[in-house]
């Protein structure tokens, strides 16, 4: 299959009209035909049914268009860097994390370091489901992570840049803005956000305060979830600092505790590149200056 059958097959499938994908397409409608007669050969089902009026989509052929969008648009994406990236760089360097907050100061680091390395792109990443697999795979250079969830990984190289608190989120209206700290006592009578894929020590922190106050609880599924509630009025959630993008929406309030969450950046141990190892001195130096909370 190659780029142009993709776009006559797609191309088809919106218009359902040789002659009018011909036209669009500034080809001839045996052209069409006879792309579209390979590509069926090569996959080896019908994606259209022909007839006098036009063409129809077979049950195969809807389920592969709807496939076939979603290549045309990676393809054009790759081709896209591809041409950004032999234009300017020479190297690359990608990292990913699961929230653009959990590497607060990524964008001060990245123009400090295109200063001193203009041949190097720096290509960031955000996947909360994915961005662990993906590392493993290769596909990533650095990944943000928890230290206690990669320690046990061979042939990695960790990279310590901060220990993330424990806060109570809230509305900035809310009563609780008034303190300083905030207390088990204090959440009395008001219902907790739990879940969303919490780290261990924030899970640790969560049952805890449920067993101790008896307060009610709501499972949530993700951050975005719980600081739609909070911001709905119907919850308050206990939440990591490095999840915070201090952008003084909500009130993020310490939580009195001692669980922290050490984050960390993870490197393959046979990736010894000087440029990567550089783009993590600067980020970590940003942190180790930082008057910010996390």
């Amino acid at each position: 299959m190659n780029s142009k059958q993709i776009e006559t097959v797609l191309e088809l499938a919106e218009t359902l009209n040789f002659s009018r994908a011909a036209e669009n397409l500034y080809l001839s409608q045996p052209t069409i035909t006879y792309q579209l007669n390979e590509l069926e050969k090569e996959i080896g089902f019908r994606i259209f049914d022909r007839s006098g009026k036009g063409a129809v989509l077979t049950p195969a052929g809807s389920q592969f268009i709807v496939t076939l969008r979603s290549v045309r648009q990676e393809l054009k994406q790759a081709i896209e860097q591809g041409q950004n990236f032999s234009s300017v760089y020479q190297e690359n360097v990608r990292i990913c994390m699961p929230i653009r907050s959990a590497l607060y100061y990524l964008p001060q680091t990245i123009e400090k370091y295109a200063r001193e390395n203009p041949s190097v792109l720096i290509t960031p990443s955000f996947d909360w489901y994915h961005g662990f697999d993906s590392f493993l795979k290769g596909d990533q250079d650095i990944l943000f992570a928890i230290e206690n969830e990669v320690s046990h990984l061979h042939d990695v190289n960790i990279h310590p840049l901060y220990l993330s608190h424990i806060y109570l989120v809230c509305n900035k209206t809310d009563k609780l803005t008034n303190k300083k700290i905030i207390t088990e006592d204090d959440l009395k009578g008001r219902t907790l956000m739990v879940g969303g894929g919490s780290q261990a020590p924030l899970r640790a922190v969560q049952q805890r305060v449920l067993r101790n106050t008896g307060i009610d609880y709501f499972n949530s599924k993700d951050h975005d979830t719980s600081l739609t509630n909070v911001a709905a009025h119907k919850a308050v959630v206990l939440s990591p600092g490095f999840l915070n993008d201090h952008s003084n929406q909500f009130s993020w309030i310490p939580f009195d505790c001692p669980e922290t969450i050490s984050c960390v950046l993870v490197t393959h141990n046979n990736d010894q590149r000087w440029n990567l190892n550089h783009l993590i001195e600067i980020l970590k130096n940003y942190y180790d200056k930082s008057d910010l909370n996390f």
